[in-house]
């Protein structure tokens, strides 16, 4: 198994500092999870993972809890 070492964490700082971990996934894709020198995890950022089987329903759901949480500020002030 081959994985680039800016994919690579520690179980400890992903513990520590998730926020930044899950920055890194979504940048680069997913992020190895290391415990004890070894891969352990794998943290993957569900947009960008094409092995992840969605129904459409799903996938609308998935959609629009994104828009949603992007343009949320916007449907605030509408909703006033």
């Amino acid at each position: 198994m081959n994985i680039d070492t800016k994919k690579i964490v520690s179980i400890s700082e992903a513990n520590q500092n998730f926020s930044r971990v899950a920055r890194m996934a979504e940048k680069n894709g997913e992020v190895y999870i290391f415990k004890n020198n070894k891969p352990k995890y794998r943290l993957v950022d569900l947009e960008s993972d094409t092995s992840l089987e969605m129904t459409d329903e799903e996938k609308i759901d998935f959609a629009a809890a994104r828009i949603l949480k992007q343009y949320r500020r916007a449907f605030e002030e509408l909703a006033k």
